[in-house]
This record gives structure tokens, sequence and C-alpha cells, in this order.
């Protein structure tokens, strides 16, 4: 397995250390309801150092990520990110993703982990429609931390002072430096809290860390595992490759119609996108349980008369609500806030009733 630059802090700290991804990833410190609390409370400090990180550049990159991706890359100005997704041509998910428009010709990609290969490798497939193009992965150079919670700019004040990383709105990003090495600070982030996402080069993070833990004493920050950082995600709805979304999902049924702009130029998996948006058979929608049991992803989802409508994607025990929520990929039949939707486990059934998404109201 690979480490993070990170990894020997974690281990000192007691983290519990599991492969994720290819990566030895910190699960948890003091415990995932702890830590979730702790981020919707205050602020929480997220090693996410596993996550791709490509840049693209030359004079078409941005024709050329216009094509690969789902969304407008064209609305994009220097210093704002754009949450997209790259589809196969049947309109199947390769991985959901942000782009960085540093300047017309210099971009930055961040991926899922899992992915990582398989998306350099796709976007590899198609640079020679795009002559000049060039495609680089920095993902062993840097490190990606997330400061997350309502707590998170005024710790992050303190560590990189300025009008510049302190007033950045919903998906712009600014770059400074810290110890003398530029890092990119952007107001992005996968809990619903008010938070940043800084790249930083492997030679500081370990400094940057501890300066944002020491920062944020006062505040109560707490070190955060991928444990809490799934049930803060599920809380809000978000989507998580090989669960909401994966190679045989497509975006029009999956709640991701907002980022496939089917108005813009061609891109791959347009046409499959617009066939099923002229006839969207399914989505994915939030189910909170009325009885004490925790969906599992796989587990089947049916209506009130125990017919098969569905599948569950996420479950878990929501720390906020204290009730177990899921997402589940269902019938359009069966969207409607309110309606009733049970679950077999081990034998029994269990009643759950279907509510809009997010569980939680955003920060």
């Amino acid at each position: 397995m690979k480490t993070t630059a990170l990894s020997a802090w974690h281990t000192s700290a007691g983290a519990k250390m599991i492969d994720f991804g290819g990566y030895l990833m910190p699960v948890q410190y003091k415990g995932i309801i702890a830590e979730h609390t702790c981020v919707r409370s205050s602020a929480g400090l997220f090693d996410v150092s596993h996550m791709g990180n490509f840049t693209v550049t030359g004079d078409r990159a941005e024709q050329f990520l216009q094509y690969m991706t789902t969304n407008d890359v064209t609305r994009l100005s220097d210093g704002e990110a754009q949450y997209t997704l790259m589809l196969y041509p049947d309109g199947g998910i390769v991985d959901d993703l942000i782009i960085y428009r540093i300047s017309r010709d210099s971009w930055f990609m961040v991926v899922n982990a899992s992915n990582m290969e398989k998306d350099f490798s796709w976007l590899e497939e198609h640079l020679g429609e795009f002559d000049g193009v060039r495609l680089e992965n920095h993902t062993d150079e840097l490190s990606l931390i997330a400061l997350q919670g309502p707590r998170a700019f005024a710790v992050l004040e303190r560590v990189l002072p300025g009008e510049t990383c302190a007033g950045l709105k919903p998906f712009e990003f600014a770059r400074t430096t810290f110890n003398g090495e530029e890092v990119l600070v952007a107001a992005t982030g996968y809990t619903g809290e008010q938070g940043v996402e800084i790249s930083v080069p492997n030679p500081v993070a370990e400094a940057l860390w501890t300066a944002l833990m020491d920062a944020g004493a006062e505040e109560g920050i707490q070190p955060i595992g991928l444990g809490a950082r799934d049930t803060l995600r599920l809380e809000m709805g978000y989507p998580l490759y090989g669960h909401e979304i994966n190679r045989d999902t497509n975006p029009i049924e999956t709640r991701l119609k907002w980022v496939t702009r089917l108005e813009k130029e061609d891109f791959i998996g347009r046409a499959a996108c617009q066939q099923v948006y002229s006839s969207p058979q399914r989505t994915v929608a939030g189910v909170l349980m009325q009885e004490r049991a925790i969906p599992r992803q796989g587990f089947t989802v049916y209506n009130a008369d125990r017919e098969p409508v569905g599948s569950v994607c996420s479950g878990t025990m929501s720390p906020t609500l204290k009730k177990p929520i899921a997402t589940v990929d269902i019938r359009r039949d069966c969207m409607a806030p309110g309606t009733e939707v049970q679950l077999e486990v081990r034998g029994r059934w269990f009643r759950g009733e279907v509510v809009r998404l997010p569980f939680v109201a955003r920060s």
C-alpha cells in the first residue's frame, strides 16, 4: 500500500489505519460519531491525499476538457472550480471530479483515488484528438488537506492570513504560499459545511497540517478519519463512486442532471444522456428509516406491498438525526417524499419513508 506524507502523523496520533484505494489511510481517531459531530459544530481536518491530481495544459486544453466532461468549462473564469463528470459513450460514469481553471491554457483536476489510474488512461486515450494538449499526473507529489466546519475559515485565517483565502466564495480558489511553497486553497469540500481543500507539496504537508491543528486548538479542532467523511457526505446526499454512481449508472437517473449540460456542444456520452433524458426510469432518493434497522449497500428496497422497487446505494446511522438513513436507487414512480418503503433484514421487515435530499441542511 502507498502512504501519504501525513501517514506518520496519523499513526502517532493513534489513528486506526485501513487500506483505501490502495493507500494506508486513517478511518478514525476518537470515533466516527465524535469526529462527525466536531465537523458539524466546529472544525475538522481531513487527509485526503489519496485523491488523484492531474494537470491539463496547452492552447486547446479548454476544448479538450469541454469534450471530456459533462459540465460547461467555458463558464469558468480564472480562479473558479467546477464539479463535473466523465462518461463513457453509453452514458455510464467514468468518474466524478472537480476541475480548476488556473488560466485558459492551464487546468488542475482532482479525481477519486480508486479511479485515478483509470481516469488518467481515459484522458490520455483521447489526447490525440487535441494537438498540443499535455496531461500530467502529480498525485505522488502533492498532498490534499481538507479543513471543514463552521469554524474552518477562522482557523484558516490564523495560518494563511489575508483576504485572498478568507474571502473565497464556494467553488472559488486562490494560490498563496506556505513555508516558501505554493499552495492552492479551494472553497470546496465533501461535508456540506463551510471550509476549504488545500493542495500542498508533500515536503511542507505535515508542517501545514500541524499549523492548522495548532491554530484550531481553541476551536476544538480534531483530525477526522474517512469513516466520518462518509457519514458527513451521506447526510448531504452527495454521491460516492461505487455507491450512488458507477460504470452502469447514467447521470440523468442519479440526480446529476444539473452537471450534465446537454445544451452545450458534443461531449462523450451526450447522445446516451439525451436518450435517457426523454424517458428516465429511475432516480436516487433518500430514505429515512422509521424503525431501527441500518440499510446496507445492495439491500433490496420494497414498496408497501413488498414488491421490489430498488436497492440501497449507501446507508448508515445518522449521527445528526440519530436515525438510520440511506440513499436508494429507486423507480421514479416511488420517488415522492412520504412514500412508504420496506427493507428485509435477516427475515424481519422494517419500514422507511422516502424523503428529500439532503437529510441535513447545508451550513
